[in-house]
């Protein structure tokens, strides 16, 4: 990830500037071009020629498509949905048709800026602004000028279809991308193939060769717009705005995953702030009411020092904790197989616990500081979580966004649609067990995957999700016992001592399956951990 503190640097110093000398009007506009632009400039180099020019620009067309089809019906130009899932939102609005105009600006200025980037090309290395040499402007050109055609070919058929169905088919398209970048015999098989296209040597084939940097998240951002749209509760987004939310810089490359209409919300009060702080008198010339709009102009002073203090709180996390248990104090592969003592096996267990929580967490700050800089308030992602006393807890705590997006997009709509069908096992109290075991696994399992579809993630899903499962169970059988502790002190304080201790444990010994390669290897460092080897 090409986060380094340059990057970190440049991008709290363009928020300064933003604050300083952007107007408000022209404010959405800077945050638009800014997120564009930074994705080229964030991609790490890959050995494929051209694919980090391509991947990025990629992002951007797909980001495009789902704003298209997820626009109010009236102007998608969409089948209607039956009147149980139409809401008011997706019908005709005042105000909502304003925005066509800017929508066809901003589509012109986006080819515009994915031109400039190819510029790149006539430039010299060293003043470079992609980690690599894009392809020839005319080509770049001609490609887009038929992207453009084949979806206007393609529009003419699709139009004639339900909008949940258009839906549908692109959080397809979405999970199919995904799932082929994760798997490495895909990832390996598209690297072989775009090697001989650009004719480079197959024979240096390799997953890492596809790295699309941010996919993981853009994607929830787009099946998250998809879904609401769905329901009906996605409310009218410009493709500015919408662009913006899901290229924001600061989050591209390691979260957190905000919703839209938070994010939005957010963008247009910037605006309006703006607008207050330089002529409140423009708001409502009622002087009566000249103190209410005051009392919400907001000060930079206390943003730059907000701002400023989580950015230097997660720059301590990520580059002096983080980076220090990196260089020998956290388990690897390596130290793994060679080590043959049990107690450093734990210290390194332990340390390597620290490392991804203070790693993640401190990219976390830094993203939301540098959010805070520009008036966005990113959604928070972690809570203590390994204070946390159960399983459950912890994952209330741990990667909070994704917990989120999990929970209202797997674990609610799978639950759900189990507990409707007809046919169930005998018995509704092993029926509704068995639901919740299948959403619990299916859930983790899905999350375990997003980071890699190989056999540990996977097993590391199952490791907390059936752990997940095993404290409701219980939780819902020892309500009135748990009820009784709060009459006990000192048993409650040796309760929850004792649960923080075995969550922590769990959820450590679970990043077993997290850090290492292969379930050999795993299994292998289980069994030197407890003295079996």
């Amino acid at each position: 990830m090409n986060v380094n503190l340059l990057t970190i640097g440049l991008f709290a110093g363009t928020a300064v500037l933003y604050t300083l000398f952007i107007p408000g009007r022209w404010r959405g506009w800077f945050l638009f071009g800014s997120s564009v632009l930074a994705i080229y400039w964030l991609q790490t180099f890959t050995p494929l020629r051209f694919a980090d020019y391509l991947l990025q620009t990629l992002t951007i067309l797909l980001t495009v498509l789902t704003w298209w089809v997820t626009r109010p019906f009236a102007q998608a130009g969409l089948q209607t949905v039956p009147e149980n899932v139409a809401r008011s939102e997706d019908r005709p609005q005042p105000g909502v048709g304003k925005g066509t105009r800017e929508d066809w600006i901003t589509l012109l200025v986006l080819f515009g800026l994915i031109l400039l980037v190819a510029g790149n090309r006539y430039v010299a290395a060293a003043w470079r602004f992609t980690p690599s040499r894009p392809p020839a402007m005319l080509w770049v050109l001609i490609g887009l000028v038929a992207v453009a055609g084949v979806w206007a070919i393609l529009w003419r058929w699709l139009r004639r279809l339900e909008q949940r169905a258009v839906c549908t088919a692109v959080i397809l398209l979405i999970v199919i991308i995904f799932v082929w970048l994760k798997t490495p015999a895909l990832a390996t098989a598209t690297a072989v193939a775009w090697r001989s296209l650009t004719g480079q040597q197959v024979a240096l084939a390799a997953p890492s060769d596809l790295v699309w940097l941010g996919f993981s998240y853009v994607a929830f951002r787009l099946i998250h717009t998809l879904r609401e749209r769905q329901t009906g509760q996605l409310p009218p987004v410009s493709l500015r705005e919408f662009i913006t939310y899901v290229l924001f810089f600061p989050s591209y490359t390691a979260g957190p995953i905000d919703r839209v209409e938070r994010f939005v919300a957010d963008l247009r009060q910037e605006e309006k702030t703006y607008t207050m702080m330089r002529n409140p008198y423009s708001v409502n010339r009622d002087p009566s009411r000249i103190t209410h709009h005051a009392s919400r102009i907001t000060d930079y002073g206390p943003r730059y020092w907000n701002g400023s203090a989580r950015i230097l709180t997660g720059l301590f996390k990520k580059f002096v904790i983080a980076d220090t248990l990196a260089l020998g104090m956290s388990l690897t592969a390596v130290n793994a197989s060679q080590a043959t003592s049990t107690f450093w096996l734990w210290v390194l267990l332990y340390g390597y616990a620290l490392r991804l929580y203070f790693d993640f967490g401190g990219y976390t700050d830094i993203a939301i500081g540098i959010g805070i800089l520009f008036g966005v308030k990113l959604p928070e992602n972690f809570r203590r979580p390994y204070l946390a006393t159960n399983i459950t807890a912890f994952w209330q705590r741990w990667h909070m966004s994704l917990s989120d997006w999990a929970r209202f997009y797997i674990f609610s709509p799978l639950s759900r649609s189990l507990l409707r069908r007809k046919r169930r096992p005998s018995g509704a109290a092993p029926a509704n067990a068995i639901i919740l075991l299948t959403a619990h696994l299916s859930t983790m399992t899905v999350i375990g995957l997003w980071h890699g579809i190989t056999m540990n993630f996977f097993i590391w899903g199952l490791w907390q999700g059936a752990a997940l499962f095993v404290h409701k169970q219980w939780s819902d059988r020892r309500r009135r016992w748990y009820r009784g502790l709060g009459e006990k002190p000192w048993q409650k304080r040796m309760w929850t001592a004792v649960t923080w201790f075995l969550t922590f444990q769990y959820v450590t010994l679970g990043w077993v399956w997290f850090a290492l390669p292969t379930p050999q290897l795993a299994l292998e460092t289980f069994a030197k951990l407890f003295g079996l080897r």
